[in-house]
Formats: C-alpha cells, structure tokens, sequence
C-alpha cells in the first residue's frame, strides 16, 4: 500500500486510515456528517494526492488528446480545462479525467488513482511516435481546499486572484511560496480550488493552509465526506457510476462526447446516439427509510427488475437517502415511482435528476 507524503500528519490529527485505490488514506476525522457540513457551510481541506498526474508535451499533442479523449481539446486555451473521458472501442469507459491546456501542444491529464497503469498503458498504446507521456504521479501532491469560504481561507498564501478566478480555470502561480497549480476545481459542488505542488513542498504548504484558513475554521476532511458531497452533486465515480462497460451517453456524458471530430470508437458511439439508449444513469431519492447501496436491484410497481444502484448514501446536508443507478427505458422521467430492493423489501423511491442540493 503506497503512502502520501502526509500520511503520519493524518493520523496525527486523528485520522482514521483506510487502503483506497492502493494508498494508505483517511476516511474521516471528526466523523462524516460533521465534515460534510463543515464543507457545504465553511471550508475544508482533502489530501486527494492519490491522483494521477500525466504530462504531455510536443508536436502532435492536440492531435493525440482529440483522438484519445472523448471532448473538444481543439476548444482549449492555456488556463483553461475541460472534463472528459477516454473511450474505450467496446464503447466503454477507459476512466474520466482532467484535460489541462498548459501551452500549446502542453498538457496535464489528471486520472484515478484506481486508473494510473490502466490509463497510461491505454494512452501509451495510441501514442504516435515523437510523442511521450511523461507519468509524474508519484512526484506531485494534491490539495482539494472546499467550500464557500475557500478563497479567504487561502488568498494570503498567494497573489493569483481566486475570487476573481472562474470554474475549470487555473494558473500557475505560489502558494506560501511554493509553485503550484492553483485549479478552481472540485469534486464537492461547494465551490473551491485544487493545489498541485511537489511533493517536497508538501508539508509546508499544508501547514500554511491551515494557519492562513484559522480564522475561517478550514479543518481537514476525509473520503467518506467526499463520496456524500459529490454524490448530492450527482458527479459520477469510476468503478461505481462509470467503467469499462459503460457507455459515456448512457452514463449522461453526453455533453462531453463530441461528434464534431473523430475519437476512439465515436462511430460506434453516434450510431449508439442516432439508435436511443435503451438505459441510462438516473438519480433518485428514497421515500421509505433505507440507504441504497451498489449492486441493489431496481424494480418497479410490479416487481419486476428494471435497473440497478451504482451509487447511494444517506445525504447529510437533507436527511435523506438518494442514490444513482442504471434504468431502462421508458422509467427516466423525474417523479417516476420506483422501487428499491434492500435486503429483500420492496422499498418506495421517486426518480429525481441531479443535483440533489442546489
């Protein structure tokens, strides 16, 4: 099991640690709900450093990221980033990713961590010749500082404007006098930024965000407050919501799945488009007591199986259960009654789209 830079600072500060994706990973401190709220209401901080990095660089880089990833790059300028995801050609989902224009024919991919050799093997596999990919995975760490008060929290550290800085924008600017990737991203729908520096920076860097963020109460938040706000959110998770089975138009990705160039199975793609899915990812919210989990069967009125969780938790910023999961047709429409099957009783739910908190 791999070990983040921090990881003797987390147990410190009372973290409770767990193998996620291969690495030695805090889950909670305080508890999850405390987090969770802490986030949505004030600010927070991830040590998500578990992610891969991947650099690419050199003449015909555009031109391999177009054929490789699922979205428009040619619409990328330096600053900007796009979410996407690699296709596979059995019309499946490789991983999702960060695409980052760092210059021309320059830019940063940001993987799963469950994905790494999966993703740079597949990647390398299309790689025209003169053109490398450079795997710094294992060099980097990365700071996700969330929620509303996260650019007071951090702007003393630096002199980019975060407040002025717009959604799935960056800059490459100091924090507490360390390089880094300032990335007005997150995974948490609470507003904030990622922080990529080196791992020799680290320490001091977190260290610095904690002081500067006092005032703002910043605390430290694990992976179990993650997985509940990016599930209000309704944002997918590799291995649960998406995979290699998965469609990214049933997955409702279609808005970064773009005909308008040639990608990695796009042809089987848009006849998949032109034909109608026969199922896709929906959202949905229990109206009995119960928590959805992956795997759980979907049923309707008259019990017969129509589809099936990926995803599910008890949302702590409502007080009640909701889930995602594949349906079949014609049981998308919001308000559709459903039903849950947890622990072999029919449980009543309604089809809602995400997200589930404004």
């Amino acid at each position: 099991m791999k070990k983040l830079i921090l990881d003797q600072i987390h147990q410190d500060l009372g973290g409770k640690m767990v193998d996620f994706a291969g690495f030695h990973m805090p889950v909670q401190y305080e508890g999850l709900k405390v987090e969770h709220l802490h986030v949505r209401e004030k600010v927070g901080v991830f040590d998500v450093s578990h992610m891969g990095e991947f650099f690419i660089k050199g003449e015909g880089a555009l031109d391999f990221l177009q054929k490789t990833t699922s979205n428009d790059v040619s619409k990328l300028v330096p600053g900007k980033i796009q979410y996407s995801c690699l296709p596979n050609d059995k019309g499946g989902i490789v991983d999702d990713l960060l695409v980052y224009c760092l210059a021309e024919n320059e830019y940063l991919l940001v993987v799963n961590a469950s994905n790494i050799e999966k993703d740079y093997a597949w990647l390398a596999s299309h790689l025209p010749e003169g053109l490398e990919i450079d795997n710094q995975s294992d060099d980097w760490s990365l700071f996700a500082v969330q929620g509303p008060k996260a650019a007071e929290a951090l702007q003393s550290l630096t002199e980019t404007d975060l407040a002025g800085m717009k959604y799935y924008t960056f800059a490459q600017g100091k924090i507490a006098g360390a390089e880094a990737l300032i990335s007005a991203t997150g995974y948490t729908g609470a507003g904030g930024f990622e922080l990529y520096v080196k791992n020799e920076d680290a320490i001091a860097v977190w260290e610095a965000i904690f002081k500067a963020g006092a005032e703002q109460d910043i605390k430290p938040i694990g992976l179990g407050a993650r997985d509940t706000l990016r599930m209000e959110m309704g944002f997918c998770l590799y291995g649960n919501d998406i995979d290699d089975q998965t469609s990214p138009l049933e997955a409702g990705l279609g808005w970064i799945t773009k005909f308008s160039k040639d990608f990695i199975n796009s042809e089987a793609l848009l006849a998949q488009k032109e034909a109608g899915i026969s199922r896709r990812l929906n959202g949905f919210v229990m109206e009995e007591r119960g928590i959805p989990r992956k795997g759980y069967r979907i049923l309707n009125a008259e019990g017969e199986a129509i589809g099936e969780v990926t995803s599910g938790t008890q949302s702590p910023s409502l007080d009640q259960a909701i889930g995602l999961g594949y349906l079949d047709k014609p049981y998308h429409t919001a308000d559709t009654e459903i039903y849950i099957e947890v622990r072999n009783k029919k449980l009543k739910a309604k089809v809602q789209k995400p997200p589930f908190v404004k």
